[in-house]
């Protein structure tokens, strides 16, 4: 089972603001259709991003899901193509042990950089990021395990 979720209106109001309005308004993420992999991951304000500027953007959401799962964070590929959008670290790592942890329920922020020569701004609403659950394959036993093989190189 996975799925995403708002933080507590006592998280939102910590790392965001005390607005029971804007709470309401968080949109959690959707697929376009049957076909797309992505959850879009949208907006709440309006945000304005100055040619190179780094923002830090809450999404007012967390998720849970399988222990053998993980949730990447990307950039639509519209934001890429059109505005030279990214994301700061290009991909985010989700790990399930983030949901519902003491520092902030698992509480997901989007870190972006406006990498083209112009101010860009973007509504509120507006589809930004999308997240991607994967499944994930671990090693042996902490690596303990250590089987002898020739090499073949």
């Amino acid at each position: 089972m996975r799925d995403f979720e708002k933080i507590s209106f006592k998280q939102f109001v910590k790392d965001i603001k005390n607005d029971i309005r804007l709470y309401n308004d968080i949109k959690i993420p959707q697929r376009d259709s049957d076909y797309t992999a992505g959850y879009d991951i949208y907006l709440l304000e309006d945000i304005k991003l100055e040619k190179n500027e780094i923002k830090k953007i809450p999404t007012g959401l967390k998720c849970y899901f399988g222990k053998d799962e993980v949730l990447l964070l990307v950039v639509r590929s519209s934001m890429g193509f059109k505005y030279n959008i990214r994301l700061c670290n290009q991909v985010g790592v989700i790990d399930a042990d983030y949901y519902n942890n003491e520092d902030n329920e698992g509480h997901i922020w989007l870190r972006v950089q406006n990498e083209g020569d112009k101010t860009i701004e973007f509504k509120k609403g507006k589809a930004i990021a999308q997240g991607i659950f994967m499944k994930y394959l671990t090693t042996n036993s902490n690596n303990t395990l250590k089987l002898k093989r020739k090499s073949t190189y």
